[in-house]
């Protein structure tokens, strides 16, 4: 993974949050999806189907189970790329 992709899916992750978050929290690589930002799992699953959408792939189910911050999930998304 290239500091670049990285960076691009953190950016897409943190614009997309945005708008699930209050104005108040900061979204930075390290907010926690559900404390910090109390994405459910309806909000969860929308989320997929958009970064899913976004980066044409296929984001299976259990591979979310392990996935609490921001960075996490941008790891598992540029993972997936990089594997398609």
């Amino acid at each position: 993974m290239t500091d670049n992709n990285y960076d691009e899916i953190v950016q897409l992750l943190c614009d997309r949050l945005s708008s699930l978050a209050s104005a108040d929290v900061n979204i930075t690589a390290e907010t926690n999806l559900i404390s910090d930002l109390s994405i459910d799992s309806i909000k969860l699953l929308n989320l997929i189907m958009e970064i899913e959408d976004a980066f044409d792939i296929s984001i299976p189910i259990n591979a979310l189970a392990d996935v609490q911050t921001v960075h996490e999930l941008a790891c598992l998304i540029a993972k997936i790329k990089s594997a398609s």
